[in-house]
Order: structure tokens, then C-alpha cells, then sequence
């Protein structure tokens, strides 16, 4: 049995969706299908979501919006009428839209009530396309399949009850349709997943319903070693494990939102990435644990957006605590970290410069000066971080040799570099005009 995941792009026309019902017609184990939002259908379009939020801001705001609220309709009846489904659907899909609205709740409430409805139109928009087709299909409701939810509005996690509820699913006959993106909390409250949250919602379903494998279908092949808007035509994974591409999506690779596969990683289920476009494709695997005798390293991810707080004071290695006050100042001031490279009188703290403010800098600084007196404080803008990423670096030789001879043959200085404890990845900083450069460079050297 498997559960299917089809994101913006695979449903973002009639088109799109009738490779979807395809792709399910041609395999009786798909039997729980995750739908996203319509997404792009071509570049410069809007998504489906986006447009809802637009409309929402109006909405809340008392400004008019019969003009948003035309387009969203047009999208959805140019899918509709492309598929030859009911046109009833379209009325249902504006009264849900009204309602919201309408309704006497707060701000944020209507905006992830709004948010929803892109994905919830969708997946009955699939299931009444795929009753067309002859097969058994039903939309069932996240409350309805049983994904119950933290009362955390636009960051909602699941909660354990939910997995046992989705089991039950397993009984019921046909195909399961289920909008992704949100659920409800036990006192039936909609809420979403961050944004990508389609992807936590088919991870969470595969796990529930215990499914012998997670298929998410996109609009890429596979995964690529590296970034190909980057490198040309770069080599494809096969497969992967768990820990590799929760490492991969967390530095930039952008085929999952970084925690979306948690669910499926913690219930040890094996999940494929397969194009919508090309489903003959094998894609890459995602599994558990890593074959002996596979390459080390798997993949190339890169991202930029990064600060570097250093901080230098004499003898900072002998003052009991400096390090644990220097991330409470950080903690206080609502800052999180990405790395801590540190050496015997200094420390370097990595953040993403969308967490500091100009407020926030000044605050940060002044604390630092005052609580900890060093002797330097700086943040330096302008950071890209590499990760070299492959479960078994610990014991590969010549991994860093390897790395460091990449930056050095592209006349690339490294500013920091942070292996530490990790096993998966080795992480290099340096500055942000270097980084296409960099990333060829390694590519060429691990994988050419």
C-alpha cells in the first residue's frame, strides 16, 4: 500500500491533474493520495495559496476584493471545465471562501482558514475527477481522517492520537483523497503546517496508515547531487538516507521543507521522489539506513542569507559559562543559531540574517559588551555556507582534503569550516560571490 503526494505543479491545471489521475489508475496500492494548492503554471503565474493570502489581507483589512476573489474563481472554473467535472464544485468552493470571511473569528484564524482552502478545493476537485474516470474515489477531510493538531496557528504540529485514527483509514474501501497543509486541533480549530506543509501532511498519512512506501511526485526526476540551476546537467541520487536529505533541505536543496519528512523517517517507511511529468522515472529513494559499500558523499547543498557574530576575549576557554551566556543573549533576544565554530579565545555564532533587525543588532551587541566584556565584537554580513553532505564521513579519509583542495584550485578563501561531531556533514563558510564558483568546483572534484 502506498500513499501518493502530489504537489502545486502536478495539480496546478486540468492538465497536470489528468497525468495525476494516470499515474493513480496505474497502480491499485496508491491508495491515499495528498494533494497541495494549484501551483504554477508557468513562471511568472501565482500560486494558489498566495492568491488566497492576498485576498485574506483585503478581507481582514475591510478593503474590496471582488477582483482577487474573480481571479481565484476563474483559476479554479478554467480546471473544472477543463476536466468536464460538475460545476457545483465551483459554487461549494466560493461559499467556503464567504464563510471565512464572514465569520466572526480572529485575524489569524480567517488567514489559515483562507490558506486551506487551496488545497481542500483541490483534492476534491480530484476526487470528483477521478470518479470520472471510473474509480473509487473519496474526499476525506483531514478532521475526518483523523490529523489532529497543536493550537499553534500557521506552525501547527501533529499530535501523537492522530496515527492511530489514520490506521483506521486503512479499512475503508477506494481511494482517499486528503487536502494537504492543515489539520484540526481537538477542539476543532483549523490550523496549517508552515508553509510546505503539504509535504508534513503526506508524511504524517504514510506513517499513520503504516504504508509500505511514501511516493512524492514533483516536477524534477530525481535529486540531484548538486543544484542544476548551478551545475549543468548534474548527476542524479539514487538513493539516500534519512539523515542525508534532512541535511540536503536544510542547506537550500529545496526538495522538502526540512522537517517534512520526519513522520515517515520516525516510522521508518521508504520514500521515492518521482516526477508527475515523467513517472516512469525510478526517482531516488530515501531509506533508512545506507549500503556499505555506496559512495560517501551524496550531495552538494549550498544557501546564502548568513551572518557571522565573532566574538574574541583573552582566556575565553577558562571562563566557566562564557559560551552558554553568549547563545542565552541570543535566546533572550528571540535569535536562533545555525553553527558554532569557536577556538581558544574566540567564538563565531551563524545567523540568518532574517533574524537579525537592526534593533535586534544594537540590543545583541550591547549585551555582549556588557555582560561579557571581550575584547572584539563584530557581525560580519555576506556569508554563504557549503555543506558536503554523506552519512559515514567519520571514518571516510580524505573527505576534507578533498573539499579544501576544491576551494583552493578555484582561488577560494575558506572562512570557517565545522565538521565537529557530525557524521552526515561537513559544513564550509566563505562569501557569498563565491559561492556558484565554489559549488562547481566540489562537484567537479567529488563527482567528475
Amino acid at each position: 500500500m502506498k500513499v501518493a503526494k502530489f504537489g502545486g505543479s502536478s495539480v496546478a491545471n486540468g492538465e497536470q491533474i489528468e497525468k495525476v489521475g494516470s499515474i493513480i489508475a496505474d497502480d491499485a496500492e496508491r491508495k491515499f493520495i495528498v494533494v497541495s494548492a494549484p501551483g504554477k503554471r508557468f513562471p511568472d503565474d501565482s500560486k494558489m495559496t498566495d492568491l488566497l493570502i492576498g485576498l485574506g489581507m483585503l478581507g481582514i483589512q475591510n478593503e474590496p476584493f471582488n477582483h482577487e476573489l474573480a481571479n481565484i474563481m476563474d483559476r479554479f472554473s478554467e480546471i473544472v471545465n477543463e476536466l468536464q467535472i460538475p460545476q457545483t464544485i465551483l459554487a461549494d468552493i466560493e461559499q467556503s471562501i464567504q464563510n471565512v470571511l464572514n465569520s466572526d473569528t480572529s485575524d489569524q484564524m480567517k488567514t489559515d482558514r483562507l490558506k486551506s482552502i487551496g488545497e481542500d478545493s483541490c483534492a476534491k476537485i480530484v476526487s470528483e475527477y477521478l470518479k470520472t474516470q471510473g474509480l473509487n474515489a473519496h474526499y476525506v477531510n483531514p478532521k475526518e481522517a483523523g490529523i489532529i493538531v497543536s493550537n499553534d496557528p500557521g506552525n501547527a504540529q501533529v499530535l501523537p492520537e492522530s496515527y492511530t485514527k489514520l490506521y483506521d483509514m486503512r479499512k475503508r474501501d477506494g481511494i482517499m483523497v486528503i487536502p494537504g497543509f492543515f489539520g484540526f486541533t481537538n477542539d476543532d480549530r483549523l490550523m496549517t503546517f508552515p508553509r510546505g506543509g503539504s509535504d508534513i501532511t503526506g508524511s504524517i498519512v504514510a506513517a499513520g496508515v503504516e504504508a509500505d512506501l511514501y511516493e512524492n511526485f514533483t516536477d524534477v526526476d530525481s535529486v540531484y547531487v548538486v543544484d542544476p540551476r548551478v551545475v549543468n546537467n548534474p548527476e542524479k541520487v539514487t538513493k539516500l538516507t534519512y539523515k542525508e536529505m534532512r541535511e540536503l533541505s536544510y542547506s537550500g536543496f529545496g526538495v522538502f521543507h526540512d522537517e517534512a519528512l520526519m513522520p515517515a523517517f520516525q516510522a521508518e517507511i521508504p520514500v521515492c521522489i518521482k516526477n508527475t511529468n515523467n513517472p516512469g522515472s525510478p526517482g531516488t529513494m530515501i531509506v533508512s539506513d545506507k549500503d556499505p559499500e555506496s559512495r560517501c558523499v551524496v550531495g552538494i547543498a549550498a544557501d546564502t542569507g548568513f551572518s557571522n557574530l565573532y566574538v574574541s576575549k583573552y582566556l575565553m576557554n577558562r571562563e566557566m559559562g562564557f559560551g552558554r551566556k553568549l547563545l542565552q543573549i541570543l535566546e533572550e533576544e528571540s535569535i536562533s543559531f545555525e553553527h558554532a565554530p569557536s577556538g581558544i579565545d574566540n567564538m563565531s555564532v551563524i545567523i540568518r540574517d532574517n533574524q537579525l533587525t537592526a534593533e535586534k543588532e544594537l540590543n545583541v551587541i550591547n549585551r555582549i559588551k556588557n555582560e561579557l566584556n571581550p575584547e572584539t565584537i563584530s557581525i560580519d554580513y555576506g556569508f554563504a555556507m557549503i555543506m558536503v553532505v554523506g552519512e559515514g564521513m567519520m571514518s571516510a579519509v580524505g573527505i576534507a582534503e578533498k573539499s579544501t583542495a576544491a576551494f583552493a584550485e578555484a582561488n577560494i578563501s575558506i572562512e570557517m569550516i565545522n565538521q565537529g561531531s557530525s557524521e552526515v556533514s561537513v559544513m564550509f563558510g566563505i562569501r557569498k560571490d563565491k559561492l556558484d564558483l565554489a559549488v562547481k568546483s566540489l562537484y567537479n572534484k567529488f563527482f567528475q
